[in-house]
């Protein structure tokens, strides 16, 4: 309240609705505020410019890595796999192509990785190739491995670490097919993605300190199977998983590195490994 010089008591008018009459006032500006603009705090009541300034600075709760926490859907993981399905399907529905064995539809033949067609320019089969799958089996397996460990790595890495690792490491897969592969084999396939995944989650496991046994267990098991099943990519499955390595050191750093990888550093890593897969494949055309 303030007084005139008649000596008669004005209330104070709310800085926001100059009409209305304020008994209160912000305890950070100390603002006159109507009720409507009164907004509870641990002492007293602050004015929404004062409430919305604080909300700018305070900083949103981010992983060990540096993103974002959200408690979002994954919607990378789940776009994946729906690509993935959706190619299937288009592969399985085309003339020559079925549910049980899409492997005879033009798109298919199209779009895996030959290394033949590889080197004769159709450069693009080394990533189409990871959405392709030769039986139902195939891709009931490579998308259950994806719905298990995808939704987590991606709510740890966030959505661009975690794109990157997978179609950098499928790119990675198809890159040893190429460069170390049988010249005449036909390969298709997320598993070199997938691979890619686990070699990630395993430096991120070592990085934060967690009991890495059930994942090393996971991986000697599927890598058991690829070595021990005839017509199995081997070179895909060791080129994802060691490019998935190598990304989870970019993004992560070292098991003995205290600091977290700056976010500008770990996008040059992730640079630098692409351009060592770019490096493996030019050097096989050149050598050819």
């Amino acid at each position: 309240m303030t007084l005139p010089p008649g000596g008669a008591e004005v209330a104070a008018r709310c800085y926001r609705h100059p009409n209305r009459e304020a008994l209160i006032r912000c305890t950070r500006c100390d603002r006159p505020i109507c009720p409507d603009c009164m907004r509870p705090a641990s002492v007293g009541f602050h004015c929404p410019d004062d409430v919305q300034q604080g909300a700018r600075s305070i900083r949103a709760p981010r992983t060990a890595v540096g993103a974002k926490l959200l408690a979002s859907p994954p919607y990378v993981t789940i776009t994946l796999a729906v690509l993935n399905v959706a190619a299937y399907l288009c592969t399985a529905l085309q003339a020559h192509g079925s549910l049980r064995d899409p492997t005879g539809s033009q798109l298919f033949l199209d779009w895996n990785l030959n290394p033949f067609s590889v080197h004769s320019g159709r450069y693009y089969q080394l990533l189409t190739s990871a959405f392709l799958h030769l039986s139902l089996l195939h891709i009931g397996a490579n998308m259950l491995a994806l719905a298990l460990i995808g939704p987590a790595l991606e709510r740890l890495l966030g959505w661009w670490r975690f794109a990157a690792v997978y179609l950098i490491s499928a790119l990675g897969g198809s890159a040893a097919v190429y460069a170390f592969g049988i010249q005449a084999s036909n390969t298709a396939g997320a598993s070199g993605a997938i691979f890619g995944l686990f070699g990630a989650c395993l430096v991120l496991v070592r990085r934060l300190g967690l009991d890495a046994q059930w994942l090393i267990g996971t991986i000697v098991l599927n890598f058991v199977i690829t070595f021990s099943v005839p017509q199995i990519s081997k070179w895909g499955h060791l080129g994802g998983f060691v490019t998935g390595l190598l990304l989870g050191v970019a993004i992560a750093g070292l098991p003995s590195m205290r600091e977290r990888v700056p976010t500008r550093v770990q996008a040059a890593g992730v640079g630098g490994v692409l351009v060592l897969v770019v490096v493996v494949i030019a050097l096989r055309t050149a050598t050819w």
